[in-house]
């Protein structure tokens, strides 16, 4: 299997004083970080994919700002690829799987920022396009969520999120046990 790591909108509006700053979103760049030591040490494809917001009203990812800027322990060197996105799966209208189907992947590595919604659309994806699918769960990070009078931590959206992706459309590891 040839493999690719996919590292998804792990931009400054999701840290502290980003725009839109998710619940520990430093330790999820650290071990993303790690994993993408790897694989530049190993010469495997990596692929940073980025936000850009469409909607004028947009609170965060608007073009311009310094919140798309990608976060500098995971910002990419020459011959890596860049991808950008508007919408949260990486596949739409980004050339993403020309570019995997190009290199002959066949297996993903997946990090990045949301769990709850641009890395968990990626992941589904790639798995509906039959890509064997890895996410790396301390490599991501989720956002508190609310719904109607109850507030979900971002810990659990997080757990929860991995929970549903790993065994039916992922294996889901840590950075400490990735090989």
């Amino acid at each position: 299997m040839t493999r690719a790591l996919v590292l998804v909108d792990i931009q400054l509006d999701y840290f502290p004083g980003g725009a839109f700053p998710l619940v520990e979103p430093d330790a999820a760049a650290v071990a993303a970080r790690a994993v993408l030591d790897g694989f530049r040490a190993s010469g495997e494809l990596v692929v940073h994919v980025f936000h850009v917001s469409t909607d004028p009203d947009a609170s965060f990812f608007r073009p311009g700002t310094p919140g798309l800027e990608f976060h500098p322990l995971v910002a990419p060197v020459a011959g890596e690829t860049v991808l950008e996105k508007h919408h949260p799966n990486s596949f739409i209208d980004t050339g993403l799987q020309d570019v995997l189907d190009d290199a002959g992947v066949t297996e993903l590595v997946i990090v990045g920022m949301m769990s709850s919604m641009c890395v968990d659309s990626t992941t589904r994806a790639a798995h509906e396009l039959g890509y064997t699918c890895t996410v790396v769960a301390d490599a991501c990070a989720a956002p508190d969520l609310r719904w109607g009078d109850t507030t979900v931590p971002g810990a659990s959206v997080h757990a929860a999120f991995m929970a549903a992706l790993d065994g039916s459309f992922a294996t889901v590891t840590t950075s400490h046990s990735f090989a």
